[in-house]
């Protein structure tokens, strides 16, 4: 069976070019192709003796995400359905979004397939958990979408790890990619380019905040009380709000980071008044800022918050110190919105060629 390549480290590519007898400096040209260059065909690899790039094309592959559909949306998003063809697992699909800036390219990606965590307000829950992701499969989410819009990009990507999936379960191949798309030497994105999004796995965050390469970290919290996160969130029963803000506390942030708190307005619910009073007493004394996000619509038994809550809701933040920001997601026409990502269909899209590998 071929070994695949898309996902490996440089040390491991290393020692792939050792175990080929070749000088180990070869797995290192192999790494600065692969993620730097953007070389996914060994033929393209010209910094490699024609013999080993016979070689590894016989005995290795490279397996990108496969473009299955785009989905356009009106703001100028894209949304991806992928399929991944592993050798080690049941051909898959997942979803990436591209948003494009006058400064700058976001890409969300997923993590696993489906999501285990089952929150109640998203769409991607009801799809459970199909199957955890590879560190390959989570960087050519980013290497995909970027070379599909090779002609338009300007110089800064941010990376958000907010597409299907809760990312600290799956932890390792996460951080693997995390790694490759932060590495100088590999994809060089910026540290501060990469945000990773959790439900709240408190384990995860102790462990995150022991990485010396780490993404900034955002929580989805959604909710002002125990008893409203536990009805929205089951994941609130495992690690209620007091020992997720203990965790966020203890978490050590870099000088110029702060914390995000995500939190999605969800019309009647989690939007009053009160709810914005609550979260100033759950994020105090943290250096940290909130992101509140209206519910995008979908087949789900909520509603989006009225403009003048949400309003309230920020201006009382603000007024007591927190910095707080209305995130109007992208591509809610292509269900391609926070929430939303579940596969679906929509009318507007177009079937891709593929980015030869």
């Amino acid at each position: 069976m071929p070994l695949e390549l898309l996902g490996k480290s440089l040390e491991e590519l290393r020692a792939l070019a050792v175990s080929l007898a070749e000088a180990s400096y070869r797995g290192a040209q192999i790494y600065h192709a692969l993620y730097a260059e953007c070389r996914f065909d060994f033929a393209a690899m010209t910094n490699l003796p024609a013999t080993l790039r016979a070689r590894l094309a016989g005995e290795a592959r490279i397996t990108l995400p496969r473009i299955i559909k785009r989905y356009h949306s009106a703001d100028g998003a894209v949304r991806y359905l992928l399929g991944l063809d592993s050798h080690n697992a049941p051909a898959t699909n997942i979803e990436a979004v591209f948003m494009p800036e006058a400064s700058r390219q976001t890409v969300c990606i997923s993590t696993q397939a489906g999501c285990p965590v089952n929150c109640h307000f998203c769409l991607t829950a009801q799809l459970g958990l199909i199957r955890n992701l590879t560190a390959g499969e989570i960087v050519g989410q980013v290497l995909v979408p970027l070379e599909d819009n090779r002609a338009r990009l300007v110089p800064q990507t941010n990376v958000v790890l907010m597409g299907q999936g809760e990312p600290l379960l799956n932890y390792e191949a996460v951080m693997a990619g995390v790694r490759l798309l932060v590495d100088p030497a590999g994809v060089a994105l910026s540290p501060k380019r990469v945000t990773l999004s959790t439900s709240g796995i408190v384990p995860g965050i102790e462990r995150l905040a022991q990485e010396k390469v780490r993404p900034k970290l955002a929580v989805s919290l959604n909710a002002s009380s125990d008893e409203q996160r536990d009805a929205i969130m089951p994941i609130n029963r495992k690690y209620p709000l007091a020992a997720l803000l203990d965790a966020c506390r203890r978490y050590p942030l870099r000088p110029w980071e702060r914390l995000t708190f995500e939190y999605v307005l969800l019309g009647g619910f989690n939007d009053s008044a009160e709810d914005a009073r609550r979260m100033v007493k759950l994020v105090a004394n943290l250096r940290a800022k909130v992101n509140l996000i209206p519910w995008n619509p979908g087949e789900l038994p909520y509603r989006p918050p009225q403009p003048e809550r949400i309003e309230e809701f920020r201006r009382i933040l603000t007024e007591k110190g927190v910095p707080t920001f209305v995130r109007y997601s992208r591509g809610q026409d292509i269900m391609a919105a926070c929430g939303q990502l579940a596969l679906l269909e929509t009318p507007t899209h177009d079937s891709a060629p593929q980015i030869s590998a």
